[in-house]
């Protein structure tokens, strides 16, 4: 069974600067929030493409479903800011 953790560290090791928050406790169903400089001028697509290239074949065989959610660190701080 697949565990947030390994995917996790997947994303980190394609996208060394993001901050990686992955959850989901069935081992196919996860949803992960990606925060990352990498993503500063892409479009929602290419800045999603970038983690789906981290994890390669896993995302085909291994997990089911991805809710994915991507931020560069400038909308993930506006973002944090709103919700209080």
């Amino acid at each position: 069974m697949l565990q947030p953790k390994s995917i996790k560290e997947s994303i980190q090791q394609g996208l060394p600067d993001a901050e990686v928050i992955v959850t989901g406790d069935d081992g196919t169903h996860f949803e992960a929030v990606v925060i990352s400089a990498q993503f500063e001028g892409k479009s929602l697509l290419q800045q999603h493409q970038l983690v789906y290239h981290t994890l390669g074949d896993r995302f085909t065989q291994d997990i089911h479903a991805l809710a994915l959610k991507t931020y560069t660190p400038v909308a993930w701080q506006t973002k944090q800011s709103s919700s209080k």
